[in-house]
C-alpha cells in the first residue's frame, strides 16, 4: 500500500477509508497534501475491488482549508504561480467529484474554506454535532471560487449568496438545513454507528448501478432535460443487459440475494 506523510488509506473489506491526517494543524491543506489526496483517489476510482470510500479527518477537526504557512507563502506568488497553484487544487475537487465510488464523508468536526468543499464533494455526508461549517475565505480577502461548482449545487444559489459574501459559522443542524450534509451524529460513536449503516446500505447496492447513478446524477444537473432522455433511455437499456443487470433480476425472482451483496460492514469502531 502507497505510504503518505499527509494522509492515510486503508481498504478494508470493499471499503476504503482515507483519512486527512495533519491534526495538529486541523488537516489543513498543503501542496503535499493536495498531491496526495488526489494521487490516492485517483488511485481508488481505478481500485475495482472498492465499492464505497470514507473521507475523514483526524483528531478534532475535518479540515481548516489551506494551511497558515501555505497561504502565508502565496501571497508572495506571481500571477502565473497563483493560476498554477489553483489549477491543483482544482484538478483534486474534480477527481473526488469524478469518482465512480459512492464517497461518504465521516465528518468529525469544524471544516473551513477549502474543507467546506471536500464536504460538499461528498456523495454522502454526516457530521458529528459539534462540528461547524464556515466560508472563510471572505474573511481573508479572497472567495470560494473553485470549490463553488461543488457547493452550489448542494446548498443553492441562495444559501451560497449568504454565506459566501458572510463567511459566518454555521452550525451542523443549519449545514444540515441547507442540504450541505445529510446527518447529525451526536457523539462519535453515533458517528460510526451512522457511517457503518450507510455503508452497509451502500454494499447492498449493484456496484456498477452505483457509478452509473453517480453518471446519470451529473448528466441531469449539468445538461437540458431535451438532450439527456437519449441518454438515459441508452443508459437503462445497457444495464439491464449486463451482468450486473441480470444478475440483479434473477436473484430476484429466484427469492436470494445477489452475488455482490454484503449484509453488514463493520469497518469502524462504536
Amino acid at each position: 500500500m502507497t505510504q503518505y506523510e499527509t494522509i492515510t488509506s486503508e481498504e478494508l473489506d470493499h471499503v476504503c477509508i482515507i483519512t486527512l491526517n495533519r491534526a495538529k494543524v486541523h488537516n489543513a491543506f498543503n501542496p503535499q497534501m493536495i498531491s496526495e489526496l488526489t494521487s490516492e483517489f485517483a488511485k481508488q476510482n481505478n481500485n475495482s475491488t472498492i465499492r464505497a470510500i470514507i473521507l475523514t479527518g483526524a483528531g478534532k477537526s475535518f479540515s481548516a482549508g489551506a494551511d497558515l504557512v501555505y497561504m502565508e507563502a502565496s501571497k508572495d506568488f506571481t500571477l502565473e504561480e497563483n493560476q498554477q497553484d489553483a489549477v491543483k487544487l482544482e484538478k483534486l475537487f474534480h477527481t473526488i467529484y469524478q469518482s465512480s465510488k459512492p464517497v461518504v464523508g465521516r465528518i468529525n468536526g469544524a471544516a473551513f474554506g477549502g474543507g467546506v468543499g471536500l464536504v460538499a464533494l461528498c456523495d454522502i455526508a454526516i457530521a458529528i454535532e459539534r462540528a461547524v461549517f464556515a466560508f472563510s475565505e471572505v474573511n481573508l480577502g479572497i472567495m470560494p471560487a473553485v470549490i463553488s461548482p461543488y457547493v452550489i449545487p448542494k446548498i443553492g444559489y441562495s444559501n451560497a449568496t449568504r454565506y459566501f459574501l458572510t463567511g459566518e459559522r454555521m452550525d451542523a443542524l443549519t449545514a444540515m438545513r441547507i442540504g450541505l450534509i445529510h446527518e447529525v451524529a451526536m457523539d462519535q460513536n453515533e458517528l460510526n454507528q451512522k457511517v457503518i449503516a450507510i455503508i452497509s446500505h451502500l454494499l447492498t447496492s449493484g456496484p456498477l448501478a452505483m457509478s452509473q447513478i453517480k453518471e446519470i446524477l451529473d448528466k441531469n444537473k449539468t445538461e437540458s432535460f431535451e438532450s439527456v432522455r437519449p441518454y438515459l433511455i441508452e443508459k437503462i437499456a445497457q444495464i439491464r443487459t449486463s451482468p450486473e443487470g441480470k444478475e440483479g433480476l434473477k436473484a430476484f425472482l429466484e427469492k436470494r440475494t445477489p452475488k455482490w451483496k454484503k449484509d453488514e460492514w463493520e469497518g469502524l469502531e462504536t
